[in-house]
């Protein structure tokens, strides 16, 4: 018998099919999602695994079971669920594991308007329903199941985002696009249709196997064939996106990969030009560049700790018109909050097709620090490294600890963060500086604590 808690994470439903869940499992998780949130009707979609289309099927029928209408719009983007969600105003639910490998797959829960659905806002009641039903029986029918019917949403999708971001005056330009056979392979040709781009496609085969690399472009070997490419065809910059297509890496004309924090001070930048004084959302370990460029245009950077569900709670609570995280996550207001990397692809292909320069040069004023990267240490206690870590940095001179989200030290002219990770025993580094050498310095002096 399963155990939920393995499955069950801070903002999802996530395991191995059919070892840890299955049709059956999810049948009941959408009963228990139309009972939690008291939906009279929901929008469902699903990815390329193959396991995808009978989750999600299973999933419909026990929602129908507890008397709601079902809109099933299929294969699909995470971000396109989320337009789904908004656009008819239903609860919705994603049968993905993004870019986790092929024998997993997962639900990604929202409520009406593309609102989080985690473990404060209804997904341990979601499980506590399902381990009840499981264990003792399903609940008593409804008089009246709901109807299932199927809609296709990609081009109204489409044309939501095209609404978002004019491309039609840019000057033409030539992108790869590395869909990793996930869902980048159905969305990018649909929304890149009738656009000045030259579109050179790397693996849109949909393929739930990843026969090329996995669909998880924060590793960096995942996105060498895409920096090859770019470099062999003289292309203007490159795209990834991960197995779900809700986040989208960049790499410039020379194959370097452009920073997610370099991306998210240029759209933020693009965003206050639309909305003067607009407030900007960064979690803790975006680049200082976020909050200069932020206030150098005239708006209002907020911080908050990492994670989406942080993330929307502060842009629903501030009014903030766009976040952005370093994991390549972007959330904007004019899409429900919800995350979407093509957004944050249409803004940079529109501010490059804008001006005649290269993309490096575009975003050097963007990127202007260095950094070390997230680096992980496995270690026998979390909470007694980072006591050591305070204890070592508390009261030198200069320097500030704040616990918003871990441990930050910050100094004059460099941080570092150092979080747990909440479902392995591992810390997690960042540190950045105005140098090479001192973020060298800093990381090394950390991560001597962080090992002991």
């Amino acid at each position: 018998m399963t155990d939920l808690s393995q499955i069950v994470k801070a903002y999802d439903v996530r395991g191995v099919v059919p070892d840890q869940w299955d049709e059956t499992l999810a049948e009941r998780f959408g009963a228990a999602f139309v009972q939690v949130t008291g939906a009279e009707a929901i929008v469902t979609g699903h990815d390329m695994r193959p396991s995808s289309p009978g989750l999600a099927r299973a999933f419909a029928r026990g929602a129908a079971a507890r008397g709601a209408d079902v809109t099933e719009i299929g294969l699909c983007s995470t971000d396109q669920l989320y337009y789904a969600s908004g656009a008819l105003d239903l609860p919705g639910a994603m049968f993905t594991a993004s870019h986790n490998p092929a024998r997993y797959n997962g639900i990604k829960m929202c409520r009406a308007g593309a609102a989080p659905v985690g473990q404060d806002t209804g997904l341990a009641e979601i499980r506590r329903l399902v381990e009840e039903w499981r264990d003792h029986g399903a609940p008593e029918p409804v008089a009246a199941t709901g109807a299932v019917t199927q809609r296709d949403v990609l081009a109204d999708y489409a044309d939501h985002l095209r609404g978002l971001v004019d491309l039609t005056g840019i000057r033409p330009l030539k992108v790869v696009v590395d869909a990793g056979n996930g869902m980048g392979g159905h969305t990018v040709p649909t929304v890149f249709e009738g656009l000045p781009l030259e579109l050179d496609a790397l693996y849109f085969e949909l393929d739930g196997s990843f026969p090329n690399h996995e669909a998880n472009p924060l590793d960096p070997k995942n996105i060498v064939d895409l920096q090859d490419r770019v470099r062999e065809t003289g292309a203007d910059l490159g795209l990834a996106f991960d197995g779900d297509a809700d986040r989208c890496f960049v790499v410039d004309e020379n194959g370097d990969p452009v920073s997610p924090s370099a991306i998210t001070a240029l759209v933020a930048a693009r965003e206050l030009a639309k909305h003067p004084g607009g407030t900007i959302i960064h979690n803790c370990i975006t680049s200082w560049s976020v909050p200069e460029v932020v206030k150098e245009n005239g708006g209002e950077p907020v911080r908050t700790r990492v994670g989406h569900s942080f993330i929307k709670e502060e842009m629903a609570k501030s009014g903030a018109i766009f976040g952005g995280e370093h994991s390549a996550h972007y959330y904007f207001r004019d899409f429900w909050n919800a995350d979407t990397g093509m957004l944050a692809a249409l803004h940079v292909l529109a501010a490059l097709g804008a001006q005649p320069g290269p993309l490096s040069e575009l975003v050097a004023q963007y990127d202007r620090y260095a950094a070390s990267g997230e680096i992980n240490s496995t270690v026998d206690d979390q909470t007694a490294r980072l006591a050591a870590i305070k204890a070592a940095y508390q009261g030198r001179e200069g320097i500030t600890l704040d616990e918003l989200d871990g441990l930050t030290v910050t100094a004059a002219d460099w941080w570092f963060n150092v979080r747990p990770s909440n479902t392995e025993p591992l810390l997690r580094l960042n540190a950045e500086a105005r140098d090479t050498a001192t973020v060298e310095r800093v990381r090394d002096e950390a991560l001597g604590i962080i090992r002991g």
